[in-house]
Parts: structure tokens; C-alpha cells; sequence
């Protein structure tokens, strides 16, 4: 759907002009665009919608049959999520994260995407500025457009590692600078942010009073000696207005299964606990289990998770590298493709580098369902 002028009178407007506004997946133009050429017979490699080319574990799987068999779980659910859920999700969460929450501060949603337009429908008045670096996945600032925010691009590139600096957000900062997008690993290029840098991008936030959106549902794609941080567990004073989106879909391949969460402040929580109910229920899922009941299995460490991730010396992930070198323009890293406008418009291809440090970059064995698609 293109974008819709507001200028349209509204008998001739077959949506609203709010929904008419929003551009179209450059994510499923470029899948679509990839699955036909691979039909007609072309090599391609598709760095669209990004998805782990293994199914979801088996335990899982299992896990959710029984769901299914289970009658408590064929009635209408709490509008923030089971609570058995989101309590596993807490446990998820500092295990992995090292940030200790409590269940009533986690939002279940279909998927990230819901996530990430939910958090910036709680948070954003019209005319709220949002940064966003960019290279970036594209429904970033179609989400904040669609709450009433702009979305304003900081320009990371090579020569920073495609991480942005301190400098380069204060520059961009005005008097209507609310919040400030962090993503690490990020997606499209695979820069993850070392701990000082997490922490220094945290102390300018915390400095101006803005908020900060971490996306951190790649948090476990990295390879060498990379290392994910979670920014509200590097600096505990931004944790009041820090809002964390993450899901299962990369570590546990369940782009499918339509699983994300939010996690934030509880006065924030409770209003949007409300304004959830209608997204969710009207919410297109793909047929999936009302969520899967969160016992030790489902919620086991990835590294016991059946090789969920795969290791560096990995053939598929040398193989990739090596085709993406021989790719003109690729440079090495990502091939952009020619799909919509600006910085963060090219294809989205999910974390697809080499590790460098702690600094350094995520390598290409695993896709993004929620990155990509959803």
C-alpha cells in the first residue's frame, strides 16, 4: 500500500488516512522479490525476511501439543499475557540479561512488530521526535509514524563500526527529542555495542530525561568474542524510562509463532495493559497455541537448546561470507538492495558480519522473524 495523502477527501478514502500513510514492507518486498527468483531457477541468497534455516526445536514443539491438549488454555487469556508466562519471561530475563524484573512489568504481544508499535503508542504525543540509527529495520519508523512520532536518522557507517556516537545523537537532539531507539545487536548491520559504549549512550539519555527503546531480541546471535549488554542492566538509573522489546523468534526459531514481550516500569504498564486488549485480539496470528506453557524446558539455557545457534565454524555461515565477497558492492558484509528511500531503507537482512570484540559484529548463522517480518 502506498502512502495516502491527508489531503484526500475522506469519502474517497478507502482507509483512513492514518493506516493509508504507511509504506510497504520493503522486508516482504524483498523476500517476495528473492522467492520468485529462486523459483525461476536464479541462485539467490535472500536476505529479506531473516529466519534461523532450522525449525523450531522439537522440545518446543512437544511443549506446545500439550498446551493444546490443555483446556485451560482453549479460553480467553489475560490481556498482558499468562502469568506463568511472564514469569518465566522475568527468569528468562536475568538469567540472560542480568536485569532482575518483576512479572507485573512484562507485556506479552504477538510478536515484536506489535512490541514496538505498542511501546510507542504508550509513549509518543503527536509531533515527539524519536531517533532513530540508521542503517535500521524499516518498521521502526512506520511504527513511530503510526503512533504520531517523527522518526529522525542518525547516519552510522563503516568507519564507526555502523554503531552510532554520543556526538552524533546530541546533534540530533531538539526540544522535541523524547526518545532514543537503541538496537544491539542491531539489525540490519550486525554492530553490537560494547559495554562502555551501551553505558555512554545510557548517561546521555539519562542527562536529558529521554527515553530509550532497546530492542534486544538478537541479543544471543553473536559470534567470537562479541558480547550483547542489556542497556537498563549496565545502568540501573535509566530503568524508570527504559522500554526492553525481545521475543523468542531468533534464538528459539519461532519467527511463526508470533511471541514477543515488552518489559517496562509498572505505572507505565497498567494503562497499556488496557489498550492492549483490542490490538491483541484483532491482531492477524498465524494458528499457534495460546501461549506455550512456560516450563524448564521451554525455558532452558540456549546453549542446552539442541544447537539452536550456529557455531562460528559453522559451513552455512563460512559459505555465506564467502558468497557475500565475491557479491559486488557487498563490501564484505551485507548486500543492500535497491527497495524504498533513505539511510535505513535497504533490505533487511538481520545480523550478518564478523565478530570484532566486544565491539564488534554478529555473524551470519541465524535471521530475524521479527527483524525480518514480524
Amino acid at each position: 500500500m502506498g502512502r495516502m495523502s491527508a489531503a484526500t477527501p475522506p469519502t474517497e478514502r478507502r482507509v483512513s488516512a492514518r493506516v493509508g500513510a504507511i509504506s510497504e514492507s520493503a522486508t516482504l518486498a524483498v523476500d517476495a522479490k528473492a522467492k520468485a527468483l529462486k523459483a525461476a531457477g536464479r541462485p539467490v541468497i535472500g536476505f529479506g525476511a531473516g529466519e534461523p534455516d532450522f525449525p523450531t526445536p522439537d522440545y518446543i514443539v512437544e511443549a506446545a501439543i500439550e498446551a493444546c491438549k490443555n483446556p485451560k488454555f482453549h479460553r480467553y487469556t489475560p490481556a498482558g499475557g499468562l502469568p506463568e508466562l511472564k514469569a518465566a519471561i522475568a527468569a528468562k530475563t536475568l538469567r540472560d540479561s542480568g536485569l532482575e524484573v518483576d512479572a507485573s512489568q512484562i507485556l506479552v504481544t504477538n510478536g515484536g512488530k506489535q512490541a514496538i508499535y505498542e511501546a510507542f503508542a504508550a509513549i509518543l504525543d503527536p509531533g515527539d521526535e524519536v531517533i532513530v540509527p540508521a542503517p535500521y529495520w524499516t518498521t521502526y519508523p512506520e511504527s513511530i509514524r503510526l503512533a504520531g512520532g517523527v522518526p529522525v536518522e542518525v547516519v552510522a557507517d563503516e568507519t564507526t563500526g555502523y554503531r552510532v556516537t554520543v556526538e552524533q545523537l546530541e546533534a540530533a537532539r531538539t526540544e522535541k527529542t523524547k526518545v532514543v531507539l537503541f538496537v544491539s545487536p542491531s539489525n540490519p548491520t550486525g554492530a553490537v555495542y560494547g559495554e562502555q559504549e551501551t553505558e555512554a549512550i545510557g548517561r546521555w539519555a539519562v542527562e536529558h530525561g529521554l527515553w530509550v527503546m532497546t530492542d534486544e531480541i538478537y541479543e544471543h546471535l553473536v559470534y567470537g568474542d562479541a558480547s550483547a549488554v542489556s542497556l537498563p542492566a549496565v545502568l540501573p538509573e535509566l530503568r524508570d524510562k527504559c522500554i526492553v522489546v525481545n521475543g523468542v523468534a531468533k534464538t528459539y526459531a519461532m519467527t511463526g509463532w508470533r511471541v514477543g514481550w515488552i518489559i517496562g516500569r509498572r505505572t507505565w504498564s497498567r494503562p497499556r495493559r488496557t489498550s492492549s486488549r483490542t490490538p491483541r485480539r484483532t491482531c492477524p496470528t498465524s494458528p499457534r497455541p495460546p501461549r506455550w506453557p512456560p516450563s524448564p524446558a521451554t525455558c532452558r539455557r540456549r546453549e542446552d537448546a539442541g544447537g539452536l545457534r550456529p557455531a562460528p565454524q559453522d559451513h552455512r555461515a563460512d559459505a555465506e561470507r564467502d558468497r557475500r565477497r565475491g557479491v559486488p558492492g557487498a563490501g564484505g558484509r551485507v548486500l543492500r538492495l535497491p527497495v524504498g528511500q533513505g539511510a535505513g531503507r535497504q533490505g533487511d537482512p538481520g545480523p550478518a558480519a564478523q565478530g570484532h570484540g566486544r565491539a564488534g559484529r554478529a555473524d551470519p548463522g541465524g535471521g530475524r522473524g521479527r527483524g525480518g517480518a514480524g
